[in-house]
């Protein structure tokens, strides 16, 4: 069995996955500290605890690196996120350190990339964020399921998540005492 690529996106109940100012003042998690357990916290979990590979693109890796590796007030998913190996798509980067863990392995083709890791044994990859690259993974036919954590806010402006036609199928709707909604959606290939 071929592993598969996970994408997850936080994104507004009207589809919109980056304000205007291309923020994300609408993601509504909580830190992860290691006192409590939500069932939300729980399914967060068990995404990061299906993979062991993250892929990022080099905007993403851009905002993530300083805050990520040192995010204490994260707890188990700080750690357990800041353990997997990483890929940083990037035409410009040479080096992506990752604070005191290992550093993340810069690809010039991400598709290739994805392709090859996908043959290989081990869990599941997990894209992060990476709009971009999301899109451009789409089109090589690299997206096995995408994991919408629908925040209960619009915003009426901004980035929307998809930008043309795709069939989706369900797998799973689960909505959380916070107010966000995972769905969870095979691409269709």
């Amino acid at each position: 069995m071929t592993r598969r690529l996970v994408v997850q996106q936080w994104t507004t109940a009207d589809g919109i996955v980056a304000e205007e100012d291309g923020g994300l003042g609408f993601v509504a998690a909580a830190p992860f500290d290691d006192e409590a357990s939500t069932p939300f916290q729980d399914r967060v979990m068990a995404l990061i605890d299906s993979v062991d590979t993250l892929i990022l693109g080099a905007t993403t890796y851009d905002q993530s690196k300083d805050g990520w590796p040192y995010a204490e007030d994260q707890g188990e998913y700080g750690r357990k996120l800041n353990a997997l190996t990483k890929y940083v798509a990037s035409s410009t980067l040479e080096h992506a350190p990752w604070g005191d863990f290992p550093e993340a392995t810069v690809t010039r083709d991400a598709a290739a990339t994805v392709r090859e890791l996908k043959q290989q044994e081990g869990k599941d990859l997990w894209l992060w964020g990476s709009l971009t690259l999301m899109r451009s993974l789409m089109e090589e036919d690299l997206v096995d399921e995408v994991r919408m954590l629908v925040a209960p806010v619009t915003r009426g402006k901004g980035t929307r998540l998809f930008q043309d036609r795709r069939q989706l199928r369900l797998r799973e709707a689960t909505g959380f005492d916070n107010g966000v909604l995972l769905l969870r959606y095979d691409i269709e290939h």
